[in-house]
């Protein structure tokens, strides 16, 4: 059987090996010592981390089930969960998600003030070109400046005039006015957004995920991979030799470890692709019945508090109740605790982990360009695939979908 080496062991390159291993003999090299990636926990006080966000699993791909639940006792091993969100306005005012549906929560002069947007957007006919735009056209203004843009500034850092909304497609709510005045008049809690509902394991969290998926594959671990040499037509990795590679890292290390393909032409838009990390803070709080909760107040940097305590029992010690509060980008030990004190529901700080790269960034030059460099790679049996492979802000199931998709092209 020919041989395939593939870079990375978290959602994308484990689900990459299982898709070729049946056709050819597959081995993964990982630089840490367990697998994962983004979806790893860790036990801190017996209460489960996710140490970059919180990770569930849900698809809209009927392959993408199929194929997982191959692998996985529902009744057994998961759990099936509404997503509980609410927005924290203040103290008085914790409103539902998706926020749009409980305007009639607010203050008679914002509901007049949201009634008079909406009545005028069935007549805007201006086509959104940037996420700005979007939000203000389907929304309005004054649900706009209310929620949408100070939580989306503090989440992306950035104008959002400045997003593309290629980027953000199929994560983005779609509402009509009609079902909007529908909704707030009969008090409907909607249930057609993105992960609305959610399978989670019931022990060790997306852990549990990984370390179900390593299972059976050749994984060498605590491999760190400084040089991918392409030499007659054959692929070098650590030494060994492969047919081919399936990169499943991040696309800034290529230009540094990549030898025998010319991607030369691709070093200045390779290095120019931004992204945002983030602060993933772990904390005791107070029990709530809520799955994330939104905080688009500015009196903090933060922007949710991810009860992945209530995902499961089991991600508790006894008596507690824990969650991950996300911070974008870098924020200092001393920062957080000085945030932490003006946040809601927040007991005690437990940790945090500081994770460099979480969410790409794309503007409208990123696709284009990846889409030819991975074509040119291509043709030399290099293949990339993962979040940061592709630059693409991923799901776990959208990184298992284009897995899959890569793999029948393979």
């Amino acid at each position: 059987m020919m041989r395939v080496a593939i870079i990375g062991a978290g959602v994308s390159g484990l689900s990459t090996a299982h898709f070729l291993k049946n056709r050819y003999e597959i081995k993964v090299f990982e630089k840490d010592s367990s697998p994962g990636g983004l979806i790893k926990c860790c036990r801190v006080e017996e209460n489960l981390f996710h140490i970059c966000g919180g990770h569930v699993f849900n698809s809209k791909r009927q392959d993408v089930l199929d194929w997982f639940w191959k692998f996985f006792d529902q009744e057994e091993e998961f759990s099936k969960a509404d997503r509980n969100s609410a927005v924290y306005m203040n103290d008085d005012l914790l409103v539902p998600y998706p926020i749009e549906n409980h305007m009639y929560m607010f203050d008679k002069d914002t509901q007049s003030k949201f009634i008079d947007d909406i009545l005028r957007l069935s007549a805007n006919s201006v086509v959104p070109i940037n996420f700005e735009d979007f939000l203000r056209k389907q929304f309005g203004d004054t649900l706009y400046k209310l929620y949408f843009k100070p939580y989306n500034e503090k989440v992306w850092r950035r104008d959002l005039n400045k997003v593309p909304l290629s980027w953000l497609e199929g994560k983005l709510p779609i509402p009509t006015v009609q079902e909007m005045i529908y909704n707030n008049m009969n008090h409907v809690k909607d249930k057609a957004f993105v992960h609305a509902t959610f399978w989670y394991e019931k022990n060790n969290g997306s852990q549990y995920l990984a370390d179900k998926l390593a299972e059976g594959l050749d994984i060498q671990y605590n491999s760190e991979i400084k040089d991918i040499s392409l030499r007659n037509g054959k692929w070098t990795v650590c030494g060994e030799e492969f047919d081919k590679t399936v990169f499943c890292g991040n696309i800034k290390d290529l230009p540094t470890m990549l030898r025998g393909v010319d991607i030369s032409g691709y070093l200045d838009k390779i290095d120019n692709l931004e992204y945002h990390g983030t602060t993933a803070v772990f904390c005791e709080i107070k029990r709530n019945p809520y799955t994330w909760i939104y905080l688009p107040s500015p009196d903090y940097e933060c922007h949710r508090i991810i009860c992945t305590g209530n995902f499961s029992l089991s991600n508790n010690a006894e008596g507690k109740m824990t969650a991950t509060i996300e911070f974008t980008d870098y924020i200092s030990e001393e920062d957080i605790k000085e945030n932490l004190k003006k946040v809601p529901y927040v007991k005690k700080y437990l940790t945090h982990k500081y994770n460099q790269y979480t969410y790409p960034i794309q503007d409208i030059e990123t696709r284009p360009f990846i889409k030819s460099l991975k074509s040119e790679l291509s043709q030399s049996g290099f293949y990339l695939s993962g979040r940061f492979a592709d630059w693409e802000y991923y799901n776990m199931d959208a990184a298992m979908g284009a897995a899959m998709d890569l793999c029948k092209i393979i």
